[in-house]
């Protein structure tokens, strides 16, 4: 666990060029929090107390602004800055080294049974303001702009990985 936490700590060193410190990212920024408390829920969920995970969540997002469902999966080093407005739903999943900025859905379309959220996999970054919705698949290394909505699976193309519209 603790070197989890570690893990966590030197990752948003890396990746925000504001975080000065690893305690001033210990204790302020929601983010990591809210990832921290994810796992605690996401073990509960795993091990079938799954209302004490979800009270837990539901703390977690009245705390950071942030909504990970425990059900969720979600790989190491994965990082969100500025998180408020966040939302990952049940059944999606992520890979390792993901980056996520505020206000980024990883949501539903439709009331169905099953996998209904997106897997996004390993190196990808999800720009502020981005919806992907439904069962769709993002690849390695992908790059979504700010503010897209994404419906399909995206492809990487021969120059860059970035989804547009």
């Amino acid at each position: 666990m603790f070197q989890n936490i570690k893990e966590d700590l030197n990752n948003a060193m890396q990746r925000d060029p504001a975080a000065r410190n690893k305690l001033e990212v210990f204790l302020t920024y929601p983010g990591v929090h809210a990832v921290w408390n994810y796992r605690i829920c996401h073990w509960l969920w795993n091990h079938n107390i799954k209302l004490l995970a979800r009270s837990f969540a539901n703390r977690a997002r009245r705390r950071t602004g942030i909504e990970i469902h425990p059900a969720a999966k979600i790989g190491k080093r994965f990082f969100i800055d500025h998180g408020i407005g966040v939302v990952i739903g049940e059944t999606a999943e992520i890979g390792d080294d993901v980056m996520l900025y505020h206000n980024v859905t990883l949501g539903a379309i439709r009331f169905m049974h099953g996998k209904r959220h997106p897997t996004i996999g390993n190196n990808v970054t999800i720009g502020a303001g981005a919806k992907i919705l439904g069962p769709i698949n993002v690849p390695d290394g992908a790059k979504i702009r700010f503010n897209q909505v994404v419906l399909n699976d995206v492809y990487i193309g021969d120059k860059e990985v970035t989804y547009d519209i």
